[in-house]
């Protein structure tokens, strides 16, 4: 579809959380190493190990030993950041019935109160703040309930903190949220401040446990950052240098040895296997300039020189049986690269091309009636190819056609026909171990506001059976992502018949079928596309134009901004962050101009890889041929 051009075509400001923005860079503090010199070792701090990782148990006999300022975090200016994330992970003891211990405090020199702290009890977790905004200012507590920290196991806690909203999660399980009437103050002052570790400047309610990881994550929500990693549990977006490496006693006598210090091995030349023999051998790759590690199965990049996109060039003119809505490209196992265009004209209906000694192929013909796009997907070890076709066949039939790779005949052969209406997209997407594949409904005859589907796989059939029907208006495009726990579905709506300036729905999957999540203003939206940016989650709109035939037309109504959304955990919604002006991410400016490539009537573009280098191919609606462009960096 559009993603492509609509990743090229977006500008991303760097948004650092309103007036606090200038008081500190926006990356991880780690508040633990800031208690810790730079040799590692410090007075009432003990290093321990237990199920595999290690923490910091707190032995000082004076709750000011462990204590620092917190000038030594906030650099640039003397505020506590508006919207924030703490993230802690720890092990706790048995904790008494009525007990509270402290993971930390941040107190002024001349006040008992607590400005910011987080202590917890055999089932709760309470985070304290104050709210300077009061008469005489004002201790305020957001309790979270049913928290069992307490079972001697490493939990990771991430609290993420913006206004009014407070959302706790444990473990990456499902959030908890509380929304309290008093919001965290907009600006905290923290001057003459310090933190104090594992208690509130006295020993009652002293923390008995481990620390490995505390840690303040200004402007974001660190959740997505956490729980994208395997064991989320041992994640650290920072710790103490003097927990990364710690030693293990040999068992015959008292010596200290670093387990890392072994036979370490490092492989030249072209790809060599990665197995469970190979686990934690290094490959060093001279060609990309790149430093390989392998985890026993795939080569995980541990150190690779970027490379930089110097120009375009025209590879190949692809001939097409007509003009082209829209490409895929896609990999067979052990087959070869390949290209499917989806073409107007039936016949000769739409084509598949074979990537052959560097060329795209003719490799198969299949009949289409003015398809829209192709869809790939597999299913175990079944192939398949999903045609979104948008008119009737020659018997007045309206269908959309899935076929499946045939390994005897080493082609594409029909597998199933769904009834569609005018079908412009296939989505094809995984959920809980269930395959599902989504067909978007343009219009049926003049009615522009009709049902999409959404099909399940039935393995007992080998069939797609109907799962669940959606309203959608004139739609051009599904977008399935995942966040954490949770699956999405976007639709793009693009007309409903009078105008263009309709909602567009996201869904969310709840309890078997997806439910409406939230609705956003777009005009004529034409493609939806997900994408990250570190921990950041962003949903990008391409609108078309904006039309309404109640109003007279404007000059240009094709003059039109598409926007990009951020989502916002703790509200737990897409918020706008931008409409599209320019191109090309370059950190904190946004994106600029790389490259002006000439085209024709472009629907469609597709990125690849092979052997030889990077390509992209793209499609053209307005005449019978596509082009394949390669890239070259250096």
């Amino acid at each position: 579809m559009l993603a492509p051009l609509l990743l090229w075509a977006v500008l991303l400001q760097w948004a650092c959380g309103r007036s606090w923005q200038h008081c500190t860079e926006l990356r991880p503090l780690d508040v633990l190493a800031e208690l810790l010199p730079g040799s590692g070792a410090a007075r009432g701090v003990r290093v321990l190990q237990a199920q595999g990782l290690s923490g910091l148990q707190l032995r000082a006999s004076r709750p000011r030993a462990l204590a620092f300022p917190a000038s030594r975090l906030f650099l640039h200016c003397d505020r506590f950041p508006e919207e924030f994330s703490i993230i802690v992970t720890l092990r706790v003891l048995a904790v008494p019935t009525k007990r509270n211990e402290y993971i930390f405090t941040l107190m002024a020199e001349e006040s008992p109160g607590v400005l910011v702290g987080l202590r917890y009890s055999p089932s709760k977790l309470h985070f304290l703040f104050w709210s300077p905004e009061r008469s005489g200012g004002w201790q305020n507590r957001v309790t979270f309930r049913n928290v069992s920290l307490a079972d001697s196991r490493w939990h990771t806690l991430v609290l993420a903190v913006s206004g009014q909203s407070f959302s706790l999660s444990v473990d990456c399980g499902l959030p908890k949220d509380v929304v309290v009437e008093t919001p965290f103050p907009p600006s905290l002052s923290v001057k003459r401040a310090s933190f104090y570790l594992g208690n509130r400047r006295r020993r009652k309610g002293f923390f008995t446990g481990l620390l490995r990881q505390l840690v303040l994550l200004p402007g974001a929500d660190a959740t997505p950052r956490i729980c994208t990693a395997v064991n989320y549990k041992a994640t650290a977006l920072s710790i103490p240098a003097v927990l990364q490496d710690v030693p293990v006693k040999a068992v015959s006598n008292e010596v200290l040895k670093y387990p890392h210090g072994a036979n370490m091995k490092v492989t030249l030349g072209s790809r060599p296997p990665c197995t469970k023999q190979e686990k934690a051998q290094f490959w060093f790759n001279a060609s990309r300039r790149g430093l390989y590690l392998c985890d026993g199965s795939a080569w995980i990049s541990m150190l690779e020189v970027k490379q930089r996109l110097d120009y375009v060039e025209e590879y190949q003119d692809l001939v097409t049986n007509s003009e082209t809505m829209g490409v895929e490209v896609f990999t067979i196992p052990r087959v070869g690269l390949f290209a499917a265009t989806a073409n107007r004209h039936s016949p000769p209906g739409s084509a598949i091309y074979k990537w052959t000694d560097g060329k795209f192929v003719l490799y198969q013909n299949i009949p289409t009636y003015q398809a829209q796009s192709w869809k790939y997907f597999t299913i175990g070890k079944k192939i398949f190819l999903a045609v979104a076709n948008f008119e009737q066949n020659d018997r007045g039939q309206e269908f959309s056609v899935i076929y499946k790779w045939s390994h005897r005949k080493e082609k594409f052969v029909t597998y199933q026909r769904i009834t569609t209406h005018s079908a412009r997209d296939w989505e094809a997407f995984v959920i809980e171990g269930e395959a599902f594949l989504a067909v978007v409904n343009h219009r049926e005859g003049n009615n522009h506001n009709i049902d999409s589907v959404i099909y399940r796989w039935n393995p007992s059939t080998g069939l797609f059976e109907t799962n669940q029907t959606i309203p959608t208006s004139g739609a051009y495009d599904w977008e399935f992502f995942a966040i954490g726990p949770y699956s999405f579905l976007a639709v793009a709506n693009t007309f409903n018949g009078t105008s263009t300036n309709i909602y567009s729905h996201i869904y969310i999957w709840l309890s078997g079928s997806f439910q409406l999540f939230q609705s956003i203003l777009t005009f004529g939206a034409a493609d939806w596309e997900v994408f990250h940016i570190g921990d950041r989650v962003f949903l990008a709109v391409a609108n078309s134009h904006s039309y309404d035939s109640r109003i007279p037309a404007p000059s240009n109504f094709y003059a039109i901004n598409s926007s990009i959304y951020e989502l916002n955990i703790t509200a737990q919604m897409f918020v706008k962050f931008q409409d599209l002006l320019t191109y090309r991410w370059q950190g904190y400016e946004g994106f600029v101009a790389a490259h002006h490539l000439p085209t024709v009537g472009c629907r469609d573009w597709e990125a690849f890889n092979t052997t030889e280098g990077s390509y992209l191919l793209y499609s053209s609606a307005k005449e019978p041929l596509s082009k394949v462009l390669k890239l070259k960096t250096t």
